[in-house]
């Protein structure tokens, strides 16, 4: 899907949700790399897109609140079991999380191979549909992230273990559906790496990164009239370079 012709009644949008994306993903993609389980993003919008497409199998309204409920009900199945085995395992959670989302992944294809869209589909819930957003679907996606956003801010670790994680998969099954499992993984880990040695105003960097990375992706994939989901994944990455060569200078002596 290319941004050819677009105007900004189309960009506009989709900055908006990759905003919104950002806003939620950022501080969850920082405390992702600190505990070490990069990948669970992966996992577990990759269990929440095994939910959309298995309530697609069974022929339920595309955007519909039964697709919605299967997805976030997967997500948390998913997030629940990652929580029980880092608890009971958490010297191979690695390993579980990474066995989860090829799990989830086959499982989809099975669901997909007599589906004539099935490769559609599948493409949609990689690299997403940014560009088909409309405002409409706006206010409840903002909606849900104010209440992620208070919930985070106003709770932090006091959450807990298993807090976090059923916060994180509500996250992604919003996000994953709008801007598809690529740019999940990007918005959550690129800017929490490329900050991680900086002291100072970090989740402001990486806010700034984010915004940056969709606005700038996105009028670039219009301009060059190339997919806009995977021009927003290299724009992400290569702004991430010099934030992380500064955060990695030496300290001045003194």
């Amino acid at each position: 899907m290319t941004a050819s012709g677009l105007d900004l009644s189309i960009l506009l949008p989709a900055l908006a949700v990759g905003l919104l994306v950002t806003a939620t993903h950022v501080p969850l993609g920082i405390q992702v790399l600190s505990r070490g389980i990069v990948f669970i993003d992966l996992a577990v919008a990759q269990v929440a897109g095994l939910g959309v497409i298995f309530a697609d199998w069974l022929g339920l309204e595309a955007q519909g609140w039964a697709v919605q409920i299967a997805a976030l009900s997967a997500a948390l199945a998913g997030a629940l079991l990652l929580t029980w085995t880092e608890r009971r395992w958490p010297e191979v959670q690695e390993a579980v999380i990474g066995t989860t989302f090829i799990l989830a992944a086959s499982g989809a294809l099975l669901l997909l191979a007599a589906n004539p869209h099935g490769a559609e589909h599948l493409k949609e819930l990689l690299v997403g549909q940014i560009l088909w957003v409309n405002w409409s679907r706006l206010p409840l996606v903002a909606l849900v992230s104010a209440v992620i956003l208070a919930v985070w801010f106003g709770m932090g670790s006091r959450i807990g273990r298993a807090g976090f994680y059923l916060l994180f998969a509500a996250a992604v099954t919003v996000s994953v559906q709008l801007v598809g499992l690529y740019l999940v993984f990007t918005t959550l880990i690129v800017p929490a790496l490329a900050t991680h040695q900086l002291r100072r105003a970090r989740l402001a960097m990486c806010y700034a990164l984010g915004t940056c990375g969709y606005a700038i992706g996105l009028l670039a994939s219009a301009t060059l009239d190339l997919p806009s989901g995977a021009v927003i994944v290299w724009t992400m990455a290569l702004l991430a370079v010099p934030v992380f060569a500064l955060g990695s200078r030496p300290a001045p002596p003194g």
